[in-house]
């Protein structure tokens, strides 16, 4: 029984490394609820701006680059102060885990799944898949889906003219896209975007991304 789980779970991640996700279990979500045609457009990680992806790094995951998939200090500091804290515990590897595969809401059963999904990740997947991913598929508004989309329904641009600015905004409404908007920023949204253009500083900007 182990090996079979085991052996499915190869199988259920593995393609991914190779094969661009057509849809995320989270679009057929947005789709289920909404009846409509999430906005998504798939991008090579060389067609994003640096600048999108630092970006996301310093608001979502500062140990990207080090951690196999869990952020082990930020898990214990998400526990004792969860109320406080402007995101969850959970890595650009669990994000992923989640938003390809599994469905939102919070429960243990759920949160198993993701832990055991990281794992196949981060063994299957390079640190520039797993972030090519992410930012494919992560929810950048409502029904807005992918850096490709945001950029474009958002900014009128290509993914890969974003500036720092906008990247940082693009970041700073990831935790609530629904209720948030990069390109109608409120106040909180603005001082978030002013954070982690700190944050990306601090991580010596898109220099980082050579460690991926």
């Amino acid at each position: 029984m182990v090996i079979f789980t085991i052996s499915l779970s190869f199988a259920l991640v593995l393609p991914w490394r190779w094969v661009n996700p057509p849809i995320s279990a989270f679009m057929l979500q947005h789709w289920w609820a909404t009846r409509q045609q999430p906005k998504h457009e798939w991008l090579a990680l060389r067609r994003i701006s640096p600048h999108l992806q630092i970006a996301v790094i310093a608001s979502e995951d500062q140990l990207f680059a080090q951690h196999f998939g869990f952020d082990l200090k930020m898990i214990a500091d998400a526990m004792a102060d969860e109320g406080g804290r402007r995101r969850g515990a959970s890595t650009i590897s669990q994000q992923v885990a989640k938003n390809l595969f599994l469905w939102s809401g919070r429960s243990y059963v759920r949160k198993g799944f993701e832990a055991w999904l990281t794992v196949f990740i981060e063994i299957c997947w390079s640190k520039q898949r797993i972030l090519e991913v992410y930012l494919n598929i992560a929810e950048f508004g409502r029904g807005i889906y992918g850096a490709g989309a945001a950029s474009k329904n958002l900014f009128n641009k290509p993914a890969n003219q974003l500036s720092l600015l906008e990247a940082s905004l693009l970041a700073a409404v990831l935790p609530k896209p629904k209720w948030r908007r990069a390109n109608k920023p409120s106040d909180y949204v603005l001082q978030r975007a002013g954070e982690i253009q700190a944050a990306v500083a601090e991580l010596d900007g898109v220099r980082y991304l050579e460690q991926l």
